[in-house]
C-alpha cells in the first residue's frame, strides 16, 4: 500500500477515533467502514479494528474513570459471559458474503446511533438495577457477534443500559468502553489461537487512533461532543455498509 493511501487512511482513523471516543466506543465499526473502502480482506479488516479498540477504549475508560463516572456493579452481569462469547466468535471463520452482510447490518446500526440527538437521555432518571435475567444472554450475544465482526459490541449495549434506566449517559459510556476493551481483547485472543497478524503493519493506524481517543475521551468526558460531525460519519457508515451490500448482491 503506498504512503498517500497510509495517510488518507490514518487520518480517517483518527477521525473516527474521536468520534467515538467522545461517547465512550472504540470505533470499530468506524474502522471497518473505513478498511472496507480500501483493499483489506475481511481477517485483516476485523484483526486491525480489535486492534485499534482496544487502543482508544483503553484511553476512553480511563477517561471515564478519572471523571468517576465508572461502576463496576454495572458492568460485570455484561462481561460474566460476553467475554467467553467474543473468544468463540473470534474462533468462528465466516465465508466472506456472510461477514459483508453481518458487517453491514452492525454499521447500519452505528450509524443510527451515531445520527441520532443524543439530548433526550440528559436528563434520564435511573431507576431500575441490573437484571441478571436480561444482561446475561445480552452480553452472551453482543460478544459473540463482536468477536465475529470484530467490534466491541458498545453500540448494541448503550442504548440497552439508557433505555432500561440502568445508567446515566456518562455512566453508559463508561461502562461500555470498559466492555469494549475486554471484549476487544477476548476477540483478539480467538484469532490468535487460529492465526497470527502483523502488528507492524498497523503501526501508522494505532498513532492515529491514539491521538484522536485522547481527543475525543478528554472532550466526551469533561464537555460536550460534535452532533454534526457525528451525523457526517453516521452517512460514511452508511455509505460504507452500501458498498458492502452491493459486493454482497453482485
Amino acid at each position: 500500500m503506498d504512503i498517500a493511501t497510509t495517510i488518507v487512511i490514518a487520518l480517517l482513523v483518527c477521525i473516527v477515533a474521536a468520534l467515538y471516543s467522545s461517547v465512550g466506543h472504540g470505533g470499530a465499526s468506524g474502522y471497518l467502514a473505513v478498511l472496507s473502502l480500501f483493499a483489506y480482506t475481511t481477517r485483516e479488516m476485523s484483526s486491525t479494528a480489535l486492534v485499534l479498540n482496544v487502543l482508544v477504549s483503553t484511553i476512553g475508560f480511563v477517561a471515564f474513570l478519572r471523571a468517576k463516572h465508572f461502576r463496576f456493579a454495572l458492568a460485570w452481569p455484561f462481561l460474566l459471559l460476553s467475554i467467553p462469547g467474543a473468544f468463540l466468535g473470534g474462533l468462528v471463520h465466516v465465508s466472506e458474503e456472510a461477514y459483508y452482510m453481518l458487517l453491514a447490518a452492525v454499521l447500519l446500526v452505528a450509524a443510527y446511533r451515531l445520527s441520532r440527538n443524543g439530548s433526550f437521555v440528559q436528563n434520564v432518571t435511573v431507576t431500575k438495577k441490573v437484571s441478571l435475567e436480561i444482561a446475561l444472554p445480552v452480553g452472551a450475544g453482543i460478544g459473540f457477534l463482536s468477536g465475529v465482526v470484530g467490534v466491541g459490541g458498545g453500540i448494541f449495549l448503550s442504548p440497552l443500559m439508557i433505555l432500561l434506566g440502568w445508567a446515566g449517559p456518562k455512566q453508559t459510556a463508561a461502562v461500555a468502553a470498559f466492555f469494549i476493551l475486554v471484549n476487544s481483547i477476548a476477540g483478539i485472543g480467538g484469532r490468535l489461537v487460529q492465526h497470527t497478524f502483523d502488528v507492524r503493519s498497523m503501526v501508522p493506524f494505532l498513532v492515529a487512533a491514539f491521538l484522536g481517543g485522547l481527543l475525543g475521551s478528554y472532550f466526551g468526558a469533561n464537555k460536550f461532543t460534535g452532533m454534526i460531525l457525528r451525523r457526517v460519519l453516521a452517512v460514511v457508515l452508511l455509505l460504507a455498509a452500501g458498498k458492502l451490500v452491493l459486493l454482497v448482491i453482485r
